[in-house]
């Protein structure tokens, strides 16, 4: 028995065909040669600089950006962070959402999608007022009551008064930017 039998099939090196990788090797440096260099370098100027994202309402969504949440009888306003998160989350506005109380401390909706979270703390310790998103899920998550530390919770924004409204809230929610 050769010991080349006891390895497991997966495991066998294949023999390797000398024209297959003369072909690889010039095909890579034809690919280097012809590769414009200033596809791989950043911009030099801010000229050159790709212009602030904009969300719906055409603001920058850099700047502060407020939003409205409306529910039957009850309307709140927030601002949101600005964080990548937050910005991805004003992108999406206007949104009809269905919340649902969650253990009697926040309001949860899902959202389309996912959010970008570059840049965020692995997790934040919520407070009333706190609008978030919980990257683990994908929803968005409207406290009412605080909450202890949450690994994959991104803060986005904080209700401007009128949280104690929070907990009557249940059912279709339109989220959309405050144009100013």
């Amino acid at each position: 028995m050769s010991p080349t039998n006891n390895i497991c099939p997966a495991r066998r090196k294949r023999p390797v065909n000398a024209d297959l990788v003369r072909i690889r090797g010039i095909g890579l440096a034809l690919l280097t040669v012809f590769t414009p260099v200033g596809a791989c370098s950043p911009p030099t100027s801010s000229a050159d600089a790709a212009p602030a994202a904009q969300g719906h309402s055409g603001k920058s969504v850099e700047e502060v950006m407020k939003i409205r949440i409306i529910a039957t009888g009850h309307t709140l306003t927030a601002q949101l962070e600005n964080s990548a998160a937050a910005r991805d989350f004003a992108a999406l506005l206007p949104l009809e959402l269905m919340l649902s109380d969650y253990n009697r401390t926040e309001k949860i909706a899902d959202l389309p999608r996912h959010l970008a979270t570059d840049g965020a703390p692995d997790g934040v310790e919520p407070v009333a007022g706190d609008l978030a998103y919980y990257a683990p899920w994908g929803n968005l998550a409207i406290f009412y009551r605080d909450f202890g530390y949450s690994r994959g919770l991104a803060r986005l924004g904080r209700i401007e008064g009128g949280v104690e409204d929070l907990a009557k809230i249940d059912g279709t929610v339109r989220i959309e930017i405050v144009d100013d």
